[in-house]
């Protein structure tokens, strides 16, 4: 009789406990964790994509409308009204082709920036890597990216422009535009937790970044002084690598593509860092 009411509490007593703690070391970002939630952050990037869509009257073509309406802006104020050189092509395939990775790259931070507010229900109910939020947002614009791609090419046919084998470093710029939408949002998505002002302030640092950037005009206009404190802006070479990649133009400066990718390593590097360390306040404060 004894043993066999023993028996229960001997195996409640056996039975393995879990404890899920984050790490706490300043240089253990666990990244592996990420690599391992795969199919979670495909499922959020998705989940946002549909979110963002659902009960719209025209759908998908609200992604081609907003670079369509900027190029023809652009258009009339720079090519038109200023005369703004456009390194010998057509201005409307001309900044087209420069809204095409700065329309991903600027989304990308408006979604993540405020992504972990957005989820704080989740943040605060479920164990998983909070990195897989921001990344999520991140990836989720390359839908919307592929749709003005496509659009991009109807424009090439149009001015009877054939890409060379520079098309082949295409995906390269394309992944730096989203390794750098990702350094900057890990340090906007973990500000935003705990300083809601950041997620006011994004829509006007990108107003300011867009015009730093080499879209209405050619980086060529940048006096050859302010050229390497230009390279700092990594989204210019990414610009200046997509009008190469597709329309043909001069080669971007090497060294000043160097400049901008450690840039990118040190603000990625940086915002990891930062971004696991606070991590561990993120369901208090959110």
């Amino acid at each position: 009789m004894s043993s066999a009411s023993g028996m229960p509490g001997y195996a409640a007593s056996s039975a393995p406990t879990v404890v899920i703690e984050p790490s706490r070391g300043f240089m253990d970002l666990d990244l592996m964790s990420l690599y391992r939630s795969w199919e979670l952050v495909y499922f959020l990037a998705w989940r946002d994509v549909k979110v963002r869509y659902k009960q719209t009257a025209i759908g998908i073509v609200w992604a081609v409308l907003q670079p369509l309406a900027t190029m023809l802006i652009f258009t009339l104020l720079f090519s038109r009204l200023s005369g703004m050189p456009s390194d010998g092509l057509p201005y409307p395939i001309f900044s087209f082709a420069a809204l095409l990775p700065w329309t991903f790259f600027s989304q990308a931070i408006s979604r993540s920036g405020s992504s972990l507010v957005n989820n704080a229900a989740l943040v605060t109910k479920v164990y998983f890597p909070r990195l897989a939020i921001p990344v999520a947002a991140v990836l989720a614009p390359i839908v919307d990216f592929v749709v003005t791609f496509a659009i991009l090419l109807v424009m090439m046919a149009y001015y009877r422009i054939s890409p060379g084998w520079p098309l082949l470093t295409l995906p390269l710029f394309l992944l730096m535009s989203a390794v750098t939408a990702l350094a900057v949002s890990l340090w906007l998505s973990a500000l935003c937790v705990r300083y809601r002002d950041v997620a006011v302030v994004i829509p006007f640092l990108l107003q300011v970044w867009q015009f730093l950037s080499p879209i209405a005009y050619p980086a060529s206009v940048v006096p050859e002084r302010w050229r390497l404190l230009y390279s700092l802006n990594p989204i210019a070479g990414v610009i200046e690598g997509f009008r190469w990649a597709l329309l043909g133009t001069a080669m971007p400066d090497l060294r000043l593509l160097a400049v901008s990718g450690a840039a990118v390593v040190v603000l990625l590097v940086g915002g990891v860092i930062y971004f696991r360390q606070t991590e561990l306040t993120f369901a208090d404060v959110v």
